[in-house]
């Protein structure tokens, strides 16, 4: 089958680019399964609930997240009304919302996906996340009890995201880090037959900081004085992610490429 993630939507010129480009990747490359992270959405912070109706409608079967998922306080709200809906498994019990789900993909294919957030230089509250991953994982077969297993690892440390893919090599089919917005060159297959890519990147203008307008993060380097908010950038946006051919019979993942389209960025395509 074949497993289509986009990287963090950051602001209008994000969403404004995957709703418009989603539809025909989806169609040109007969993409079965398409996953898109929606944290950023929301002028750069968050997620509202007219947003993830329109990214679901525009071809996404799932819309993950991550550390900014409830800056918008209405998620809290609406996360336990939409199983397509995922935010980081890692958050404690009673938390709204879920952190994983088996989905129907269009070739008849179960697709465990799973949204784990690290906790090096973020939030080390949190679970610890390879326990989290691997409570998940108990008693789930890949092959057997899902024929394709996903996971969006949010996090900062490459290493974290790294070592995370190492420990679940050969039980999922893929694990794809988020959350620095900038995409990495090393994506590959793992000796288990795991599908890795450190950061998908993002799906907003390369224009900025980020997804973030320039200037005030600037400002805030060559002053230490914060002078406004940050604010999402208005610049065309390039659309990154990455996408995956997964073997039907075993789970694994048989081929795993980049996905960049827009200014700014070398143009690659996975198929």
């Amino acid at each position: 089958m074949r497993l289509l993630f986009l990287g963090d939507m950051v602001g209008r010129s994000g969403r404004e680019a995957v709703y418009a480009q989603l539809p025909g990747m989806i169609e040109k490359w007969k993409v079965d399964f398409a996953i898109v992270n929606g944290e950023n959405a929301a002028g750069g912070f968050g997620i509202t609930e007219t947003i993830l109706t329109e990214t679901l409608a525009a071809g996404a079967d799932v819309v993950t997240t991550g550390n900014h998922v409830w800056d918008q306080r209405e998620a809290l709200t609406f996360a336990d009304r939409y199983d397509r809906f995922i935010r980081p498994a890692n958050f404690p019990d009673g938390t709204p919302g879920r952190g994983a789900n088996v989905y129907e993909a269009k070739n008849g294919a179960r697709v465990l996906v799973a949204n784990i957030m690290g906790t090096v230089f973020m939030h080390p509250e949190l679970d610890d996340p390879f326990r989290c991953g691997e409570r998940l994982l108990e008693g789930v077969e890949l092959g057997r009890d899902a024929d394709v297993i996903f996971v969006d690892f949010h996090a900062e440390a490459t290493s974290e995201k790294i070592c995370f893919a190492l420990f679940v090599d050969g039980k999922v089919s893929a694990v794809v880090g988020t959350h620095t917005h900038t995409p990495t060159a090393d994506h590959q297959i793992l000796n288990g037959g795991t599908a890795y890519l450190s950061d998908a990147g993002m799906c907003g203008s390369f224009d900025s900081s980020l997804g973030m307008d320039k200037e005030e993060p600037l400002q805030r380097f060559l002053t230490k004085i914060p002078k406004g908010r940050f604010e999402a950038a208005t610049g065309e946006a390039t659309i990154c992610g990455v996408g995956i051919d997964i073997d039907d019979a075993t789970g694994l993942a048989t081929a795993i490429k980049p996905l960049r389209l827009g200014p700014r960025l070398e143009n690659v395509t996975p198929w």
